[in-house]
């Protein structure tokens, strides 16, 4: 009996052992949370602009399809309010009774804004020309409404109509426009 009693014996933690292994959680604790949370931010930013740069491919290809005008048109004052593509007959922007519904996007999540260069819409020829506009999505949770390192992302629709996104060219987390400047607004134009 006494034999298998000391067999026992050492199946246990001790004290000291037990403090290092909550002194390693809590280190890798401190290590990994910060990262992950600037991992779901840089997922939900590239999750919702990639929303919109599908949603201008979309009408790009409808237009030429179709052979007349497609327009992407904000849903309220702001785009982050959503916004609606539909086959736009006469081409003037405004949703008239002969123009059908293509698609209706909701709302960006709450601190999102998104933010175009003075426009209330796009609109693609028959060709899949529109005219420059760029876009600014910001994820702005601190709201101060200023682009910081990995928070906001540019997007460019040039004269063609392609899309592309903004570069990082010092890699400082900001995009800049076509001149090589920053953005320096979540809210307020020119972006391009």
């Amino acid at each position: 009996m006494e034999n298998n009693i000391n067999k026992y014996e050492n199946l246990g933690f001790t004290l000291l052992e037990l403090m290092v292994t909550i002194a390693i959680a809590g280190i890798l604790t401190v290590v990994a949370v910060p990262n992950f949370s600037q991992t779901i931010r840089n997922s939900r930013l590239t999750t919702n602009i990639n929303r919109l740069v599908a949603s201008l491919n979309y009408a790009r290809s409808e237009a030429i399809k179709r052979n007349h005008a497609v327009s992407i048109r904000k849903n309220d004052t702001y785009w982050e309010s959503g916004w609606i593509i539909f086959a736009d007959i006469n081409g003037n922007g405004v949703q008239n009774a002969g123009d059908t519904l293509l698609r209706e996007y909701e709302p960006m999540p709450n601190n999102f804004t998104l933010r175009a260069t003075g426009i209330n819409r796009v609109t693609y020829r028959a060709s899949g020309i529109s005219g420059n506009s760029s876009f600014v999505l910001c994820d702005n949770g601190d709201g101060n409404n200023i682009p910081e390192p990995n928070t906001s992302k540019l997007m460019i629709i040039n004269t063609i109509g392609r899309v592309r996104m903004g570069t990082d060219s010092n890699k400082n987390g900001i995009q800049e426009k076509f001149d090589g400047t920053e953005i320096i607004s979540c809210i307020t134009s020119p972006f391009t």
